[in-house]
């Protein structure tokens, strides 16, 4: 434990931005989660559609707080684009 009080006040500032840190991580992965089990499930496209906005969302505000590195943002959005996109097809088929 620091003894000097700015290495305090350092720690819990560390320790509060990694509790929102990992709570925003967690949130990306639900949202995440949701996107896919909503395709293998094969039920409502719409709603997949749906999930697929709030997950861009989340995603997006990850990468503006520099949770997320840019382009593993952009990869994951577009490889979850290109699944939705993908079921849509073969449903309208």
């Amino acid at each position: 434990m620091p003894n000097i009080k700015s290495a305090i006040k350092r720690a819990k500032q560390s320790e509060t931005r990694r509790v929102r840190n990992v709570a925003r991580k967690t949130s990306v992965k639900t949202a995440i989660k949701k996107v896919m089990a909503a395709l293998t499930s094969n039920e409502d496209i719409a709603l997949a559609k749906e999930l697929l906005r709030d997950a861009e969302a989340k995603i997006a505000r990850a990468k503006g707080k520099n949770i997320m590195h840019a382009n593993t943002a952009a990869r994951t959005i577009s490889r979850l684009a290109k699944r939705v996109s993908a079921a849509e097809k073969a449903v309208s088929k």
